[in-house]
């Protein structure tokens, strides 16, 4: 399947997707398992301007958990979903890695990355909930 295909069927399924679809809670209970802090998704539904239906924010304490959460996401996602990302970037600068699987982006951050770009704030007209253990 293109990539254009792809992206396609999954933007169908966007109108199905909740706080508590099983890809948000895959991933979230990915991110807790290796220690993130700092959880938070936004709801994006109702931005237009919104590349994605949610954001799931997440912070690392250094470049090992932070390889570690984006690792463990793509994992438990494929393993609980069925589902790959689309895209995945920020590997290589171990700053800030961004899964995207389409309807829900994933922004792993070191705490730097994290206070300078202030996502929350950027999109603050979102609905936010923050993820606790």
């Amino acid at each position: 399947m293109n990539n254009l295909n792809l992206l396609n069927e999954r933007k169908k399924t966007a109108a199905k997707l909740t706080r508590s679809s099983k890809i948000i809670k895959s991933i979230i209970q990915a991110i807790q398992d290796k220690k993130g802090e700092q959880i938070v998704s936004l709801d994006l539904r109702k931005i237009p301007e919104a590349v994605s239906d949610f954001f799931i924010i997440c912070e690392a304490s250094n470049n090992n958990q932070l390889r570690a959460i984006a690792d463990n996401i793509e994992k438990e996602v494929k393993e609980k979903c069925d589902d790959t990302p689309y895209k995945h970037e920020g590997r290589q600068a171990e700053q800030w890695i961004l899964i995207d699987y389409v309807n829900v982006v994933v922004h792993i951050m070191l705490p730097e990355p994290r206070k300078f770009y202030n996502l929350e704030e950027l999109w603050s007209d979102a609905p936010s909930m923050s993820h606790h253990e």
